[in-house]
């Protein structure tokens, strides 16, 4: 069963994904990080005022992507490259990524993507107040990766709310789940873990394993 998590900057795809990972560990998911594909820093867009461009869909190596994703849902391992942010190319650790019964991937542009969406069995959108997915980005990009306020909120103003009404926003409606990460996100999960686990594909695994 392959469970596709998308959602924009700071919504909190990550945690969401760590909680599902850690509630269905009996079944050993896999997670797919589609952050590892993204390409070296000068292969990267640069807009008008020369500043690189992260949040297009060209930031990624989709040829690599498509074609691991593939292996993987197939039952094949696959190595991957594990992408760390401000990380010199030579320090990223090769992981390898083991078929299992569950996959969960996750990236911005997972519906974007023809080649992953059609392969998705259920889709999250995960779903929080724009302010704070702000906040969260300023926080974490100031303490964690050295940006100053004044670059997170150009990337923001100019990149990141761009990226996400064109690319994100408008697969909201098709998702399968929509997830409300904020007072609510508790309540959301065990309305979520519930719906998972009377999908059809999830009762077929849950037979066998």
């Amino acid at each position: 069963m392959v469970i596709g998590i998308c959602g924009g900057s700071g919504s909190g795809k990550t945690t969401l994904l760590k909680r599902l990972s850690k509630h269905f560990e009996d079944f050993r998911p896999t997670i797919f990080s589609m952050d590892n594909y993204y390409k070296p820093l000068h292969l990267q867009h640069v807009d008008q005022n020369g500043e690189v461009n992260f949040d297009l869909p060209t930031a990624l190596n989709t040829e690599l992507l498509f074609a691991d994703f593939h292996d993987l849902v197939s039952g094949k391992p696959v190595e991957v490259i594990e992408y760390h942010f401000n990380n010199p190319a030579e320090k990223n650790v090769l992981i390898t990524l083991n078929p299992s019964p569950i996959v969960i991937i996750e990236g911005l542009f997972l519906f974007h993507y023809e080649e992953i969406r059609s392969k998705l069995d259920y889709s999250i959108f995960v779903d929080v107040d724009l302010n704070i997915q702000l906040d969260r980005r300023l926080y974490r990009d100031q303490e964690s990766r050295g940006y100053s306020r004044e670059a997170i909120l150009y990337q923001w103003n100019n990149h990141v709310t761009p990226c996400f009404n064109e690319y994100l926003f408008p697969y909201r409606k098709n998702a399968d789940f929509v997830f409300f990460n904020d007072h609510r996100a508790d309540e959301e999960f065990i309305k979520l873990v519930g719906n998972l686990e009377q999908n059809v594909k999830f009762n077929e695994l849950a037979k066998i394993n």
